[in-house]
């Protein structure tokens, strides 16, 4: 009886023990302190369909991309759970077998052969950014893995190793890995590819692919082996997948659209996803056309360029610059630099003239000297043609026609077009006078691709826009008349397309501002508009730069690689007036003007190409000179040197220039001069 009672007595202090052990170890782990588990993630720019456009570091420069379960193939959690963590979907935390096994093996051989962690105590050991060894560390990882596995079910523990496993160097998480290595996302993994990224973490330095090449193979070749032995995979998948090479490089990381990028995460700094309008296939091809467009021009020569949907108003392609570097001023975003639009905002004002009646395309208007008190605005090559079609006027881009229109209209009401339109400009000063008609004013390269997407809508107001989740307008403001936009679009489309580009009707106008700093063009067909601007960041001219010359043929090969065929442009409104000028109503037949201020003499010569202080590159053997004003015939002289005389054309080459500094001088038929200095390099 008394053997029995303290058999019976041992027996409940075991329980008792037991109990109490139980009870200390539940205190235990509800008492562990756990590490943050917020991970931060890079920052990421995707395009209208998903795809990456740009990708920004975490700290200490590190890719660490977000990531779930349901968006890794689901190869790749099996083949990681028969190498690492067979009973992941079922301990607790901690692998009692697991940890026994590890144990004899390292008591057997004498060193470590196996380790006992499971899943959740790497992600434990991932969060505190600790080490693998030491007896005390295996402990704090064991006591995290357990409070984690009470907080969290096994998807969310999963989704943290997913993000923060390392893959050598500064990539973290399976998706960095995968875009590193692999140049895609993870959701679709060859076995071969899944078994490196089952690898990689277990030595990430050590079997870095792009630096121990065979240790990767190897590393590979065991997990496949594994996989085998686990019947994840075939004798014939097995072989397959260890004859697929393994990648010697890691590849760069999307960097499309830059500049876009900046301004949408500078916009909102908190959000680590920004999803745009952008199409990643056509960003990569226009920039691509950016870069050739500037290759064989002079040093510090950039180029930008914008592609919309002018019938959602959607942005698919904004190209910033040339490239994104130092070189020509890259980091610069010439989509958004405001500049003198050159001639480009000529198509406004001829249909604010038609929507007022003040005239027709076949209005007849004279091209004469014309002066407004002191502002005697004069032709591009100094030329006039006296009476033409108003049509004929916009296609030449003459400038006193122009002008003429705009004196009657107002520029107050040009500029209220353009506000209205949703573009921003800005005035050099606080008036506004009848050069904005020329480009006296700055607007953006993204503003100017807005106002002819008002143009191609009807004369509609079309905000443009680049987030995908932007809230567009329901109301659009008209700006202009149906059939005057119409009018412009079909004088526009007229125009002939520049040498090499194809015959497609497309409705462009060029630009070049004063002194030869920005070259432009811009155009739409029936469903999208494109603008095009070519100089210098900085504003120093560019010379010999024409819009007609540079920026048009960039202009015609965006829309090539935007599409095959152009979208016809749409047929005239109904009540469109579609009539010869001896047809037309008297009041439209010949545009006079309120003020009729004709009949001026020319002013004195001036030299207008190159301007002054601009540099000529170096091979240049002879040097265009244009003239405008005076009266003919001209004498040219180089540093005091007489060149040419009896010049009766407002154009010449001047030949065996020296190297350095030379002062140009022109001397028309009445005495006057102008001069010039260049530097000749």
């Amino acid at each position: 009886m008394r053997r029995f009672d303290r058999f019976f007595a041992g027996f409940a202090l075991l329980l008792f023990l037991a109990g109490i052990t139980r009870d200390g170890l539940d205190l235990w782990i509800a008492r562990t302190e756990l590490p943050s588990r917020v991970t931060t993630l890079s920052t990421e720019v995707r395009d209208r369909n998903g795809h990456l456009l740009r990708v920004y570091t975490v700290e200490e420069g590190r890719w660490r991309l977000a990531v779930t379960p349901e968006t890794v193939d689901p190869l790749y959690r099996q083949m990681l759970l028969a190498y690492e963590d067979k009973r992941f979907d079922h301990h607790a935390g901690v692998d009692p077998i697991a940890m026994l096994r590890a144990l004899g093996q390292a008591l057997w051989h004498g060193r470590v052969v196996s380790g006992g962690s499971t899943l959740s105590m790497q992600v434990a050991r991932l969060l505190e950014n600790s080490g693998t060894g030491q007896l005390e560390g295996k402990l704090r990882q064991i006591r995290v893995a357990l409070a984690l596995e009470r907080q969290l079910d096994k998807r969310e523990i999963f989704q943290l190793y997913l993000e923060r496993a390392p893959f050598g160097g500064n990539l973290e998480g399976i998706r960095a890995a995968s875009l590193a290595y692999f140049g895609k996302e993870p959701r679709r993994l060859t076995p071969a590819e899944a078994a490196l990224l089952v690898a990689l973490p277990q030595a990430p330095e050590a079997r870095r692919p792009d630096r121990a090449h065979p240790f990767a193979e190897a590393a590979r070749d065991r997990v496949l082996r594994r996989s085998l032995a686990a019947g994840i995979l075939s004798a014939d998948t097995l072989r397959g997948a260890q004859g697929e090479p393994v990648p010697h490089i890691r590849l760069p990381f999307p960097q499309l659209a830059p500049h876009l990028s900046d301004r949408a995460v500078k916009e909102n700094p908190h959000a680590w996803q920004h999803d745009l309008t952008l199409d990643a296939s056509l960003q990569t091809r226009l920039e691509a056309v950016a870069t050739r467009a500037v290759r064989d021009l002079p040093d510090g020569v950039s180029a930008a360029l914008v592609i919309a949907d002018h019938r959602s108003g959607e942005i698919l392609a904004s190209v910033g610059s040339a490239r994104y570097s130092v070189e020509r001023q890259g980091f610069v975003d010439m989509t958004q630099a405001f500049r003198s639009p050159g001639s480009t905002l000529k198509p406004i004002v001829y249909a604010l003239a038609f929507d007022r009646g003040l005239a027709h395309p076949q209005t007849l208007i004279d091209d004469r000297p014309v002066r407004f008190g002191r502002y005697a605005p004069r032709n591009f090559d100094g030329a006039f043609r006296g009476m033409l079609p108003v049509a004929e006027a916009l296609r030449l881009s003459l400038n006193i026609p122009v002008v003429l229109l705009l004196n009657e209209i107002g520029p107050a009401h040009l500029i209220e077009a353009l506000r209205r339109s949703g573009v921003e400009s800005r005035l050099p000063g606080d008036r506004t006078g009848l050069a904005v008609a020329l480009g006296g004013i700055g607007v953006s390269l993204e503003g100017l691709t807005q106002l002819y997407a008002m143009l191609a809508s009807g004369g509609l107001e079309r905000p443009l826009h680049w987030r995908k989740d932007s809230a567009m307008e329901t109301q659009t403001r008209r700006v202009l008349g149906q059939v005057a936009a119409w009018q412009v679009g079909d004088i526009l489309a007229g125009l002939t397309p520049p040498a090499g580009a194809p015959r497609d009707r497309i409705a462009y106008k060029t630009g070049t501002s004063y002194g030869h700093r920005d070259a432009w063009a811009v155009g739409f067909d029936g469903a999208h508009v494109a603008a095009v601007w070519i100089g210098r960041p900085d504003g120093t001219p560019v010379p010999g730069a024409f819009g007609g010359e540079l920026a048009a043929p960039v202009l015609f090969e965006a829309f090539q690689r935007l599409k095959p065929h152009v979208d016809p442009l749409p047929p005239p409104p109904p009540d469109t007036l579609i009539l010869p000028t001896a047809r037309l109503p008297q009041p439209l037949r010949e545009f006079a003007g309120r003020d009729a201020p004709f009949g001026q003499e020319p002013d004195a010569p001036k030299l207008i190409f190159p301007p002054d202080g601009a540099k000529v590159p170096v091979g240049q053997e002879t040097l265009v000179v244009k003239l405008r004003d005076g009266v003919a015939p001209f004498a040219l002289l180089a540093n005091g040197k007489p060149l040419i005389t009896g010049l009766r054309r407002r154009e010449a080459e001047l030949p065996g220039l020296g190297y350095g500094y030379s002062t140009l001088s022109v001397i028309d038929a009445e005495g006057r001069s102008a001069k010039v200095r260049v530097w000749i390099e």
